[in-house]
């Protein structure tokens, strides 16, 4: 009864995660916006700290990774590189890839 319960609590987080991706990456179309990029660190951050709750490590780390980016973009006021952008494009992917293998494990 345990593992379904716990099953349950996941398919929620996950698709509470996915929400949480499809406004990271609406904020990651709109970087040069002050506000987006807050809230793409923002949603960022939840991700890192919930994932690993779940037993989604590889959530957690992406979301780490991804949040150290935009800080350090947020530090240069916001000047990003085509690389950067790429980068930070490729954490938002590996997110949603990531939750998409991890839904599929609970079917």
């Amino acid at each position: 009864m345990v593992d379904l319960e716990l099953d349950e609590l996941r398919r929620e987080f996950l698709d509470e995660t996915r929400e949480k991706v499809m406004e990271m990456q609406s904020a990651l179309d709109n970087l040069q916006d002050r506000t987006a990029l807050d809230r793409l660190a923002y949603l960022a951050h939840q991700l890192k700290g919930s994932g690993g709750s779940y037993g989604y490590q590889r959530i957690s780390t992406d979301a780490a990774a991804l949040e150290k980016a935009v800080e350090s973009l947020a530090a240069r006021e916001g000047e990003s590189s085509p690389h950067e952008r790429e980068r930070m494009q490729q954490y938002v992917t590996d997110l949603r890839a990531e939750i998409d293998r991890a839904a599929s494990e609970l079917c």
